[in-house]
């Protein structure tokens, strides 16, 4: 495929866009411009890293870590929005332009940092003593560079080098073979019904919903259920069909694992091989050696100390919770012994039977517009932020919504989009938030404005009935709006420091500490309201949620943290035999399957419940930025718990004080200051480690 050359008047990209707050011209780019905009983009930061090196000057914090900081602007504002339309609004047009320019983009990265003239140029700034008056900031600044040059090769000799080189092109292109065949695996997959009896179980909105699937796929009259969350997940929870639950979960947990051209078992391989050949050449022992370095954790041990404490907790309550079941299934009048897909299906109704409680008796109180409402709410209690609808803005698909944020004092803070629904086949599955425009400030001194924004994939809306969440989905709306609030809330005076640019495990803090005030009574009661007929959610519904708050956390937390150890376990691998010993010495391959079996054989998993995440599609370590770091989930959740600790010891879960103390010390800070020093500065002490286990409800 080839792209014509797009002159510059007609390039969108080509300068800053000249647009009110810098919102992106989502009318005006086209596919077309973005090999052009990538080509001169890179040129424009050649040329700019040339200047640096040239600058007859002696090298100084301001004319060359800064200069370096703000180098790239065009080639960031073209990846950036490359980035989001690749991830929420694909199609062929743009997978085809990801594989041309990713192995250029990974080439283009290794030339600057493996650049030894630049580097002398940095190293000169870290390792002169005689300036003594740089800010934290600053000496985060020049460590930050430093750290980069040196993790992306630049102490190794040419022939290293080259080889380094390679891996990064190949697990660049690796990674982007990953995520489209997951892609397509879960696009490719349904599940089709045309007897109605087959539908039996189901809450109305469910079938409505594959209904509507059916018709947008020419089947109508018929029902279809797909891979995407929000269509299989209510399918396990309620479908009486035990033989459809089963052919559906497993087309869920074998995509990329087929046999067939979307199979990922050879890219992880190669994948998992590539990074430990990496690290090895870096002088790591192991690629988590590698990534753990530059985290909180520091270290594979810290981080199984984590988990293995966790798993020891629940892998016991898990198990009490599979012989539940089982006499649920005994109950029921069944004989067979509970299977993984079973596990969703009859813990509702146990919860039923317990609580009283299921989800489509409080979905009907979760509107999607209701609980967006209730988000903005807290921001605004919490921080005093206020949202402004933007109507007629340009973006990338109709059902997204783009709000102005304003402080208390309307001081303009910045713009959020949100992206709401799943949309089968365009948008890969999961719920994150990124950057359009990340704060700074400018070479010119401007204080810069973020434009951030949220993904999600709730249900759409059906025949006139709204969007209606569960208490999960609207938890976590609640849990990628703490994401935009650390984008939108950042102070700092460099874009490499700014917002979510910290470590993996502590950017989950400000995310998972906004899940809390989701389902607290006197939240709820504000936006949680009956989309028919505008009632607040009664006492009686709250009160049973509250009851019902730790069930199920022995399978919920066993598949998360199985999942984590699963990313150890790939992570920690220091030779080839380690892949599977059944292999003969010497030999490279790996046999996925067998290796992810026996790493759960090893920890005890129950055969009722599997990862979270099966290797052949956990995007988040082989197509993501959470490899060696999927246990960052819980390490955050650690400070998260402790964090809201601190408003609820004030008896106040709005207390002013506090709230200004957490957006001054951690949501403000990015990545400017150590984060547990950050951290500390907001508590007064290292977080207790006790709270995560009452929120679970393994201790009391």
């Amino acid at each position: 495929m080839t792209y014509s050359c797009n002159s510059k008047p007609d390039n969108p990209f080509f300068a800053e866009f000249d647009t009110p707050n810098g919102i992106p011209p989502f009318d005006q780019i086209r596919n077309e411009h973005f090999m052009p905009a990538f080509e001169e983009a890179m040129k424009q930061q050649n040329k700019e890293v040339e200047a640096i090196i040239n600058n007859s000057e002696t090298p100084t914090f301001e004319n060359t870590v800064v200069a370096m900081d703000h180098s790239g602007k065009m080639l960031i504002r073209v990846s950036s929005f490359f980035s989001a339309l690749r991830g929420a609004e694909t199609n062929d047009s743009i997978n085809d332009i990801a594989k041309m320019i990713t192995p250029v983009l990974s080439e283009h990265d290794d030339n600057i940092f493996m650049n030894e003239k630049l580097f002398s140029r940095i190293k000169a700034v870290h390792d002169d003593t005689t300036r003594t008056d740089y800010t934290t900031e600053q000496k985060k600044l020049i460590e930050k560079y430093y750290k980069r040059f040196v993790r992306s090769g630049i102490m190794l000799d040419k022939e290293k080098q080259a080889h380094l080189r390679e891996i990064n092109k190949e697990l660049g292109s690796l990674s982007l073979n990953f995520g489209q065949n997951l892609l397509a695996d879960t696009k490719n997959f349904e599940l089709v019904i045309d007897n109605e009896a087959d539908l039996a179980g189901l809450p109305n909105d469910v079938i409505a919903s594959a209904a509507k699937t059916a018709k947008e796929r020419n089947k109508e009259g018929k029902w279809v259920f797909t891979l995407s969350k929000p269509s299989w997940e209510p399918f396990l929870q309620y479908s009486e069909k035990r033989d459809l639950r089963e052919k559906l979960y497993k087309a869920m947990y074998n995509r990329g694992n087929n046999d067939d051209e979307h199979d990922n078992k050879a890219i992880v391989e190669k994948i998992v091989t590539l990074r430990l050949e990496k690290a090895n050449l870096l002088g790591y022992p192991t690629y988590a050696d590698f990534v753990l370095d530059d985290t909180m954790a520091k270290t594979p041990d810290n981080v199984m100390g984590l988990l293995n404490t966790l798993w020891e907790y629940a892998l016991p309550q898990a198990k009490k919770e599979a012989q539940e079941l089982q006499e649920m299934i005994k109950k029921d009048g069944k004989n067979f012994k509970l299977a993984s897909w079973d596990w969703w299906y009859y813990a509702e109704k146990l919860r039923k039977e317990k609580y009283a409680l299921n989800d489509e008796e409080l979905k009907p109180y979760f509107k999607f517009e209701n609980v967006r409402e209730g988000v903005f709410m807290v921001a605004n209690k919490l921080y005093g932020l206020n949202f402004k609808r933007m109507d007629n803005t340009p973006v990338y698909n109709k059902d997204v919504e783009a709000y102005e944020v304003s402080d208390a004092d309307n001081t303009f803070i910045g713009i959020i989009y949100i992206d709401p629904y799943a949309r089968e086949g365009r948008k890969r599955n999961g719920a994150w938030m990124s950057s359009f425009r990340k704060q700074q400030v400018d070479e010119k001194g401007n204080f810069v404005t973020p434009v951030v924004y949220n993904v999600e994939n709730f249900p759409a809306p059906t025949d006139g009935k709204p969007s209606l969440l569960t208490i999960d989905q609207a938890q976590t709306m609640f849990h990628e709006f703490g994401h935009g609030l650390h984008g939108l809330l950042s102070k700092c005076n460099y874009y490499s420091l700014s917002g979510t640019a910290v470590s993996r495990d502590f950017v989950e803090l400000p995310s998972q500490v906004m899940e809390h005030w989701a389902t607290e009574p006197e939240v709820l009661k504000t936006y949680a309201k009956h989309y028919q007929t505008g009632e607040v959610i009664p006492d009686t519904l709250i009160e049973k949620l509250q009851k019902a708050g730790n069930f199920n956390q022995g399978f919920m937390t066993t598949e998360i943290v199985a999942a984590a150890i699963l990313d150890m376990k790939w992570h920690t691998i220091r030779n080839n035999q380690e892949f599977n010993p059944r292999h003969p010495e010497g030999s490279s391959r790996i046999d996925v399957k067998a290796f992810e079996d026996n790493a759960m054989k090893e920890i005890g998993l129950i055969s009722e419940i599997i990862p979270r995440y099966k290797s052949t599609y956990f995007a988040h370590i082989f197509d993501g930025g959470y490899s060696a770091g999927y246990y960052s989930y819980l390490w955050s959740e650690v400070l998260d718990a402790d964090a809201y600790q601190a408003f609820v010891e004030t008896g106040n879960i709005f207390d002013a004080n506090t709230a200004k103390s957490f957006r001054e010390n951690v949501l403000s800070k990015g990545g400017s200051d150590d984060p547990m020093i950050l951290y500390q500065k907001f508590r007064g002490t290292e977080p207790n480690p006790v709270y995560l286990l009452k929120n679970r409800g393994f201790v009391k």
